[in-house]
């Protein structure tokens, strides 16, 4: 596959192109994604979950997606890999500078920041410094506490009105990708409109620029629950080969997600 970056993902949302997203932890599942196409591999925080076996992300340090990602870096030189920022690890622009210059050497293509507007300050330094940003709203893990559980966002209007004007700080602070989980699919539509960067959803609906799952749940394997916004790939196809082949050509196609894999 051809090297991607920043301005492949830029081309693919003004061509109508979906965006092709899993999460990757290791050598052998990152050359697996990079040779069947797949676009981005997240080397995320929710490692600590299907990796660690917590019941959340909070435990997951910076030198633990560190580590995970230069394995990943390992399997592929093509694939565009966004690293987690974990949890407390970008409080202030000066730690998420010091830490994510650490991914960055890790071999991450961009860093990934859950939070709105608070944010401006940080991102913004951060692009300064060279190093590209990946904003998440709608349902962020590492806010889980203050949630109350792992609950859909942005059902309330004041709240989705909020959700559109944080996509837009986040993009005027030098963001250039933004992930939304867990919301609506007609404000992620909202969002991918109101922005010019591509959005990447996880339970956010087919009218985003692109889809993400965690690979785990892709395969049906993830401790717990299949959460409703993913689906078992494994169990159509029988094999990882085509489980992943079947993944992109579905998101490419429109076919996933589906109504049942929507919330409303």
């Amino acid at each position: 596959m051809s090297k991607i970056t920043v301005s492949t993902l830029q081309k693919m949302k003004q061509a109508g192109d979906k965006i092709t997203a899993l999460t990757a932890y290791d050598a052998s599942f990152a050359k697996l994604f990079a040779d069947n196409g797949v676009d981005i591999v997240l080397v995320g925080d929710s490692l600590g979950m299907v990796l660690q076996g917590g019941d959340d992300t909070l435990a997951v340090t910076t030198k633990d997606i560190a580590y995970h990602t230069h394995c990943v870096r390992a399997g592929s030189k093509a694939l565009f890999v966004v690293a987690d920022m974990p949890f407390m690890s970008y409080a202030n622009p000066t730690q998420a500078c010091e830490n994510a210059a650490e991914l960055m050497r890790a071999g991450a293509n961009m860093v990934k920041l859950e939070g709105g507007e608070w944010l401006y300050d940080s991102i913004k330094l951060l692009t300064q410094q060279g190093i590209p940003v990946c904003g998440h709203l709608g349902l962020t893990p590492q806010s889980v506490h203050v949630f109350g559980g792992f609950k859909i966002q942005g059902r309330e209007s004041d709240k989705a009105q909020k959700m559109i004007a944080d996509a837009r700080a986040l993009q005027d602070a030098g963001a250039q990708l933004l992930v939304l989980e867990c919301i609506p699919s007609a404000l992620a539509k909202q969002i991918s409109e109101a922005v010019t960067i591509p959005v990447i959803g996880i339970g956010a609906g087919k009218e985003t620029d692109g889809q993400i799952l965690v690979m785990h749940d892709l395969v049906g394997i993830s401790a717990g629950y299949i959460p409703k916004f993913s689906k078992n790939f494994l169990a159509e196809t029988g094999n990882m080969v085509d489980a992943v082949k079947k993944y992109c050509n579905d998101v490419k196609s429109g076919a996933f997600p589906g109504p049942e894999h929507e919330f409303n």
